[in-house]
């Protein structure tokens, strides 16, 4: 399958730029599709770019005619869960009816292998941990409405118009290239990690920890971080299975090891060897106390296990965050 040209629709943010990486390191022709509200033209690296809003459909029909895609990495989407309460508008007009707009033109455009990415917040407060596939899916939330959604036209859009999708559904992404070329740079960054280590490099007063009294080992929120990297290994996977005829299917992408807000502080401080200031404050509404992955499906479906551990995450993003001046 290397040498096939995928267009990847927000390369130029977090994890799509990862993935573009990825991409051209096993070969592929990575064409980033991009409008550059969120995403960075730095980020651009690995293959051209294309200037373009997913819910523009003239503008996708002629990027999709140009550079003839054989598969579609969608990651355009707005995602921070505090903007979708307070402008749900904003998120349905991007994530829904863009992307039922990119399908139309990849379906237009005779291509059937689509990767889309989802979140854990399809599956709203968990009934059971880790969580697997089968797991209700409550959103609690317009952000993780949205992706529920999509997810639910992309199960009839395969079953009746034979469009085959991998959807994959993060926990919590983290981490950075380590050679520091490319890493988390959000404006406004919301983030636990890259939030903590501005605070451990002066550049933020501290850092605040919503609650403190869950049912959870030392009391503190318990998150499944996952490196970027294999993030972005999962996708390239996911295209690959794609185009060897494999079904539509949704997996849970983690790497089923929970962290506490007060282990991962404890391992920010060890990796740069700087204290810094930690408030601990009340809960934050709508917060789970536990947010684990069961990722045996995409195991098995892909052949796919995460490579990094919490460690290696925290070094590549302190390396990137301590050497970049994108703050």
């Amino acid at each position: 399958m290397a040498g096939e040209t995928v267009l990847v629709v927000g390369g130029a943010g977090y994890i799509g730029s990862h993935t573009c990486l990825d991409l051209a390191n096993k070969g592929y022709k990575p064409v980033v599709f991009d409008n550059f509200s969120n995403g960075h033209r730095e980020f651009v690296k690995w293959g051209p770019a294309e200037e373009g809003d997913i819910r523009d459909r003239a503008r996708l029909d002629k990027v999709l005619a140009k550079h003839k895609p054989a598969a579609i990495l969608h990651f355009a989407a707005l995602i921070e869960v505090g903007e979708s309460v307070k402008d749900p508008v904003s998120f349905y007009e991007n994530n829904v009816i863009g992307t039922l707009t990119l399908l139309s033109a990849a379906q237009a455009a005779g291509i059937n292998a689509f990767v889309f990415s989802s979140t854990c917040a399809t599956y709203g407060l968990p009934q059971s941990v880790p969580l697997d596939e089968t797991h209700r899916q409550v959103p609690i939330n317009p952000y993780g409405r949205t992706k529920y959604i999509v997810e639910q036209a992309l199960a009839d859009y395969d079953q009746y118009k034979s469009l085959r999708s991998v959807v994959l559904r993060y926990f919590n992404a983290a981490g950075a290239d380590f050679e520091g070329r490319i890493g988390e740079w959000h404006q406004p960054e919301t983030h636990a990690i890259p939030l903590a280590i501005d605070a451990a490099l002066g550049r933020r007063q501290g850092f605040k920890v919503f609650g403190s009294d869950y049912e959870t080992r030392d009391g503190t929120c318990v998150r499944d971080y996952i490196h970027v990297l294999d993030l972005a290994d999962a996708h390239v996977r996911a295209v690959e299975y794609l185009l060897k005829g494999g079904e539509s299917v949704a997996l849970n992408l983690g790497t089923g090891t929970g962290t506490t807000v007060k282990e991962l502080l404890g391992a920010i401080e060890d990796v740069s060897n700087r204290p810094f200031p930690v408030e601990y404050i009340g809960r934050r509404e709508g917060d789970s106390h536990t947010l684990v992955a069961n990722n045996d499906k995409a195991r098995d479906v892909l052949g796919w296990v995460p490579q990094y551990d919490l460690s290696e995450i925290i070094r590549s993003a302190w390396n990137w965050h301590a050497r970049s001046n994108q703050h």
